[in-house]
């Protein structure tokens, strides 16, 4: 991206957070499927799984949160503006190791890279707090993800660059254009603390800013948001019953758990056979300004026993609000 692109990208993300601070969206932000015509040549609307109503613009453009398509790593021995507890997105395929700081991933929201042989995209929605990782291999296609500048339920709604569908960053589901039912595969991650993961992956290697002066990395552009009773305005929906709007919970195949009562057990068991632990050392990357100041809100494992070894799966922490959203026949376990 050349320097005048990026600049615009930082004015509307700008503009954007401003819209988030005061929690208000103005009428022609709302959806309005005619005039997305011009930006989305590509896209055919006549495919869709859910309501187009449903979906909202969040002020910036096609690629104004621009996602990183190059990244840039270095050896975790290396890395010295971390704090110690600041969260990354930690992820291991067929033996290796990377983290993805939720300081860079504030500002780009999706990162298109390989490990381990396997191209993945790395997800990470702000307003759900929601940090997903997917194989970006289906259909014997390999696809690059960016930003809409679009919303549905508070959600980050993805494209891919090869048929410009859009896809539901919570769901991993295609919801408009001609990958529309289509669903990626999920891939086990962790969203730990920088001080954990290098304890137990001191080879690994680390997301670096390709231009760090360009972005307040290590900012929270959303100070204090999950300590709001409820989400930003662009939410439209019906709030959960019996818990706290913006409540972290901990998704696992559609069914949750609380935070407040995970660390307060400690571990919980299913009757899966899933377990599921929480240990306190993690900063909240939605709370302070400065994210390496965030409140602790724990970290959390998420594995299953496979014969005599402990395998990580796929899971999610999101606000109770984004869960019901998705789920709203789903249970979160207090």
């Amino acid at each position: 991206m050349n320097t005048n692109r990026l600049s615009l990208a930082l004015i509307l993300s700008a503009a954007a957070l401003v819209w988030l601070a005061l929690g208000a969206v103005r009428a022609d932000a709302a959806s309005n499927p005619s005039s997305w015509d011009w930006e989305w040549k590509n896209t055919d609307f006549s495919k869709h799984s859910v309501d187009l109503s449903e979906i909202f613009s969040g002020g910036p453009p096609k690629d104004g949160i621009p996602a990183i398509d190059d990244p840039e790593f270095r050896a975790i021995s290396e890395i010295e503006d971390i704090g110690p507890n600041e969260p990354v997105i930690a992820l291991q395929v067929n033996g290796e190791d990377k983290a993805y700081p939720l300081r860079v991933l504030m500002w780009h929201e999706i990162v298109n890279d390989s490990i381990g042989g396997i191209p993945v995209t790395v997800t990470y929605c702000p307003l759900c707090n929601s940090s997903i990782v997917f194989d970006r291999r289906l259909e014997g296609k390999v696809l690059d993800f960016g930003t809409t500048g679009k919303l549905r339920n508070s959600d980050l709604v993805m494209y891919d660059r090869q048929t410009e569908s859009w896809w539901q960053q919570f769901l991993g589901e295609g919801i408009v254009g001609s990958m529309t039912g289509k669903s990626l595969k999920v891939l086990p991650s962790r969203l730990e603390s920088f001080a954990r993961f290098k304890k137990r992956a001191p080879a690994a290697k680390v997301l670096v800013p390709s231009s760090p002066h360009m972005r307040r990395y290590g900012e929270n552009p959303y100070a204090g948001y999950d300590s709001r009773n409820t989400p930003y305005g662009f939410f439209k929906g019906d709030m959960p019953e019996g818990i706290g709007a913006m409540v972290r919970v901990v998704v696992v195949d559609g069914e949750a758990w609380s935070l407040p009562m995970l660390s307060a057990k400690g571990i919980i068991k299913t009757d899966g056979g899933i377990e599921i632990s929480w240990q306190a050392g993690q900063n909240s990357a939605l709370d302070s300004s400065n994210i390496s100041a965030g409140r602790d809100v724990g970290n959390i494992i998420v594995r299953k026993q496979s014969g005599d070894k402990w395998q990580d799966i796929a899971h999610d922490i999101t606000f109770a609000f984004v869960f019901h959203a998705f789920h709203p026949k789903g249970v979160i376990h207090q």
